[in-house]
């Protein structure tokens, strides 16, 4: 039977929910006369998807017909599930009407392998020229590149998308050869280095000649799937911190596996998905790019997972607590960085208003300090540090104010979404959900404690 617009529409957006979109666009370039649309840095408007993602795209595939049977995937060729492909001149149209209609501000398009990867991508290809060359549409493109794709259809979908990606999935080469024997580490990692040396020499061209095409002007980024494979916390860390090095990738987005596979090198179907260990990778992640951390500072070879009850930045605080307290007008920024409480901003507040006049409690208050946290890491101006009292109490007391709050927010008839795997044994047992949070905070602020 064939099946309608809507009909493909509804399989292929939900065949793409896996797929994580990028949050902002990362490229401007404004609408001009006789174009339909513009993109602008910081980012579109906002949707909710059903599973509850924050999305500002059209997030679709051009196909989940997939020649590939990569064993985590729900659209593997080897899967039973509805399938359904796009016409080029399908997609075009509905991002278009779905753009005048203020639905979306931009596309994600992906796919799945329809035959081979340069088959698949001159389909793609056809889609992106259609809605750049005869809609004329100005507005936000991320293209995921598909493995294994010539570099020359590659160098072509740069220069019509504002995004590309290419999709690492597994954190190792030998999780790649057990769960997705048609990818390799070349065909992944050869796309990405081509991405990144034809992105520097569009920069390069356009400090000569501004009206030279650019390439992907918003970069490129990737996916790791967690919890799918036995890679460490540390192990993922070390590879997201070598791409950002080597490739200059913009982001590296992190997603909890789903189990959607009854599969014996898979985790059991009903696995919960790991949501805290994710949690903790983005938040590493952010201090690997913003706050000047090196992976092997976060994570090493004796602790290669994350604390479940601190973030990272804290942990490393409490495991380096002999460094503090630093006074906020001398220290250098790189060691303000790395007090609980000062995030990016506020240390670069701090670190021009010094300049001017000695800082107190009052100023940090107002740069955005959280001081309940850095109470305990720096001395200021009127202030020679919170002094929490001696032996295991005061231990305690600075615990307890560092205790990451996403783990223990929820009520009392439900978990968190980051309650630690602690929290779920006890309420598997019987133990009422919130009786359950209070017990394993308890025990973990005096393991905590100890730890000072």
């Amino acid at each position: 039977m064939e099946q309608s617009l809507m009909d493909k529409l509804t399989i292929l957006a939900d065949s793409a929910k896996y797929d994580v979109a990028c949050t902002s666009s990362g490229a401007s370039h404004p609408a001009k006369r006789g174009t339909i649309g513009s993109c602008y840095a910081p980012g579109c408007c906002h949707a909710f998807t059903a599973d509850g993602r924050c999305v500002s795209l059209l997030k679709v595939l051009m196909s989940n017909c997939c020649a590939f049977d990569c064993s985590y995937c729900v659209n593997r060729k080897s899967n039973d599930v509805p399938r359904a492909t796009f016409s080029p001149r399908e997609l075009a149209e509905l991002t278009i009407e779905f753009y005048r209609r203020n639905y979306i501000e931009g596309l994600f398009l992906s796919s799945a392998v329809l035959g081979t990867p340069d088959y698949t991508t001159e389909r793609m290809l056809t889609v992106l020229r259609l809605l750049r060359n005869e809609y004329h549409f100005g507005g936000y493109i991320h293209a995921k590149t598909i493995p294994g794709t010539s570099p020359e259809l590659i160098q072509q979908m740069g220069y019509l998308a504002d995004r590309l990606s290419v999709n690492v999935e597994l954190p190792s080469e030998q999780s790649l050869h057990l769960l997705a024997p048609d990818k390799g580490r070349h065909s992944i990692f050869r796309p990405m280095k081509q991405i990144s040396v034809a992105g520097e020499e569009s920069r390069q061209e356009l400090t000569l000649y501004r009206h030279a095409p650019k390439f992907a002007p918003a970069g490129q980024s990737t996916q790791m799937i967690v919890g799918a494979s036995p890679e460490t916390d540390y192990h993922i860390l070390q590879l997201s911190e070598g791409m950002y090095q080597k490739y200059g990738l913009k982001r590296v987005f992190y997603s909890a596996y789903i189990p959607v596979s009854d599969d014996t090198r898979l985790p059991a179907l009903d696995t919960k998905p790991p949501l805290l260990r994710e949690h903790r990778l983005y938040q590493a992640d952010w201090l690997l790019r913003f706050y000047q951390f090196k992976a092997d500072e976060i994570l090493d070879q004796d602790n290669q997972s994350f604390n479940p009850y601190l973030d990272p930045k804290c942990s490393w605080a409490v495991q380096h607590y002999g460094l503090f307290p630093v006074d906020v007008n001398r220290a250098p920024f790189e060691m303000l960085l790395r007090v609980p409480g000062i995030g990016p901003k506020s240390a670069r507040r701090i670190r021009d208003a010094r300049r001017l006049s000695a800082l107190g409690l009052d100023e940090l208050k107002r740069m955005g300090v959280v001081l309940k946290r850095a109470q305990y890491f720096i001395t200021c101006r009127g202030f020679s540090g919170a002094h929490p009292g001696r032996g295991s109490a005061g231990r305690e007391r600075i615990t307890r104010a560092l205790i990451d709050p996403n783990v223990f927010s929820a009520g009392a008839e439900q978990l968190s979404m980051f309650a630690p795997p602690a929290v779920d044994r006890l309420v598997e047992q019987g133990v009422p959900p919130r009786a359950a949070q209070r017990m394993v905070r308890e025990e973990a602020v005096q393991c905590l404690a100890r730890a000072l």
